[in-house]
C-alpha cells in the first residue's frame, strides 16, 4: 500500500488531486469548528452522548453536529435526497430507465437530487432544532423568528456547500467525495474519543477494553475480507485464428459486497428522517397525530427496536444498492456481443438469470456482516453499560471501507500510468 502511495505521489496529476482532496477535507473541518450562536454547545455534546440516533447522525454528518457549526447538517440531506430518487426509480419506470440507460438521464437525476437537498435540509434543520428544544437539557437559547430563520438558512447553505465540495472531490477520482467527508469527520474525532476513554478508564473495565480491542481487530479483518472477497465466474470467449477454431478462457469477478459502506449511510438516514418528521407533530392539535408522533419517538429510542430496525435496513439496502450498481442484463448482453459465454449456461436471458442468482447468494453473507457490525456497538453498550466507543464499530467500518476504496482508485491511476509508459 505504501509503495503504491509513493508511486502515486510521484505522478503530478495524482499528486495534485490528492493535495486538492486533502485541502477540501481541511476546509470542511475548519467549517465544522465554527459554532453558530444560540446553541449551548456543552449541553449539546452531553445530550449527544445519551441519544443513540443523534449520536449516529453526528457521526454521519462528520462530527459537525456536536458544535452545531455552519455545516451542522453535514451531507445527510443530500444522502436522503439520493435515497428518495433511487426509491422512486423502483416505482416509476421512466426514472428507472433514466438511471439505467442514459448518462444524461443520470445527470438529470443527480440535478434533481441537488435541488431536493435544499428543502430536505430546511426540514431536517427545523426538526433537529425542535428535537433539541424538546430535550430536558437547555440546549437551544430563546430566539425569535428572525434568528431561527437565519440559523436554518445558514446550516442549509452549509449543506449545499458540502455537497458541492463532495462532488468536486469525487471528480478527482481518488475516492467518493461524500464518504471521504464522513471519513474526515470520524478521523478528526478519534483523538478526543480516545482521550475521553483514557480519562474515564478504570481497572475494573479491563475486560471491556480487551473486548473493544478484539472487536476492533475482528472488524478490520472482517471488513477487508468481505470487501475483497469475490466469486470468479468462468467465461469462455470463442474466436477464429486463421480459419481454425479456438477459444480464450477468462473470469468474471463478482464481489461479495458491491455496495460498500453505502447501505449503512442509507440505513442511518432512514432512521433519522422519521425522528425529524415526528418532531413536527408532537404539538399537533389532533390528539391521535400527537400520540402517533410520540409513539414513533418512543419506539426509535428503544435500543432493542433501534438495533433490530438498523440491522434490517442495512441488509435491505445492501441488496437494494447492489441491484442498482450490478446489471446482469447488461453484462449478459455484453458477453453475447463479444462472443463470450459461461460454460453450461446459454447466452442471453439464462446468463442474466444465472448471474442474478449468484449475486443474490454471495450478497447474503456480506449484508449480514454489515448489519452485525452496525448493531455491534449498540449491543456492547447494552451489555456493558458504557458509552465509550459507542459508535466505534460503525466508525471503524466506514474508515476501513473508505481507505480501501480510495486505495483502489489510486492504484488504478498508477497502473494506468504504467501501461502508458509502455
Amino acid at each position: 500500500m505504501w509503495q503504491k502511495l509513493v508511486q502515486a505521489w510521484k505522478i503530478k496529476e495524482v499528486r495534485n488531486n490528492l493535495i486538492f482532496v486533502i485541502a477540501m477535507m481541511a476546509l470542511f473541518r475548519f467549517l465544522a469548528s465554527i459554532p453558530l450562536p444560540g446553541i449551548n454547545v456543552a449541553a449539546l455534546q452531553r445530550y449527544l452522548e445519551t441519544n443513540q440516533i443523534l449520536g449516529m447522525f453526528n457521526m454521519f454528518s462528520g462530527g459537525t453536529l456536536e458544535n452545531f457549526s455552519v455545516v451542522a447538517m453535514g451531507v445527510a440531506p443530500f444522502i436522503t435526497a439520493s435515497i428518495v430518487f433511487q426509491l422512486l426509480g423502483m416505482i416509476f419506470p421512466k426514472i428507472e430507465e433514466m438511471q439505467k440507460d442514459s448518462e444524461q438521464g443520470r445527470q438529470k437525476i443527480n440535478q434533481w437530487s441537488r435541488m431536493l437537498t435544499v428543502p430536505l435540509s430546511v426540514i431536517q434543520a427545523f426538526g433537529l432544532i425542535a428535537i433539541l428544544k424538546a430535550s430536558s437539557v437547555q440546549i437551544v437559547n430563546n430566539m425569535n423568528a428572525f434568528q431561527l430563520v437565519t440559523l436554518i438558512t445558514t446550516v442549509t447553505g452549509g449543506t449545499v456547500f458540502l455537497m458541492w465540495i463532495g462532488e468536486l472531490i469525487t471528480e478527482k477520482k481518488v475516492g467518493n467525495g461524500t464518504s471521504l467527508l464522513i471519513f474526515a469527520g470520524i478521523v478528526s474525532g478519534l483523538p478526543s474519543m480516545i482521550q475521553r476513554a483514557l480519562i474515564s478508564y478504570d481497572s475494573s473495565q479491563l475486560v471491556t477494553w480487551v473486548g473493544y480491542a478484539v472487536a476492533a481487530i475482528v472488524t478490520i479483518v472482517g471488513v477487508v475480507f468481505i470487501t475483497e472477497a469475490q466469486r470468479n465466474i468462468p467465461v469462455q470467449y470463442a474466436r477464429q485464428v486463421r480459419g481454425m477454431g479456438g477459444g480464450v478462457a477468462s473470469n468474471l469477478p463478482l464481489r461479495m459486497l458491491m455496495a460498500g459502506v453505502i447501505p449503512i449511510i442509507f440505513a442511518v438516514s432512514m432512521l433519522i428522517f422519521p425522528t425529524v418528521i415526528a418532531q413536527f407533530f408532537i404539538q399537533a392539535k389532533s390528539a391521535w397525530v400527537a400520540d402517533g408522533a410520540r409513539w414513533v419517538l418512543m419506539v426509535l429510542q428503544n435500543q432493542t427496536v433501534y438495533a433490530a430496525l438498523y440491522f434490517a435496513l442495512v441488509v435491505i439496502f445492501t441488496y437494494f444498492y447492489t441491484s442498482i450498481v450490478f446489471k446482469p442484463d447488461q453484462i449478459a448482453e455484453n458477453l453475447q456481443k463479444q462472443g463470450g459465454f459461461i460454460p453450461g449456461i446459454r447466452p442471453g436471458t439464462p446468463t442474466s438469470e444465472y448471474l442474478q442468482h449468484v449475486i443474490n447468494r454471495i450478497t447474503l453473507p456480506g449484508s449480514l456482516f454489515l448489519g452485525a457490525i452496525a448493531v455491534l456497538p449498540v449491543l456492547i453498550q447494552n451489555y456493558t453499560g458504557t458509552q465509550a466507543f459507542a459508535i466505534g464499530g460503525t466508525s471503524l467500518l466506514i474508515v476501513v471501507s473508505v481507505v480501501i476504496e480510495s486505495m483502489k482508485q489510486i492504484e488504478s491511476h498508477v497502473t494506468m500510468r504504467e501501461y502508458d509508459a509502455y
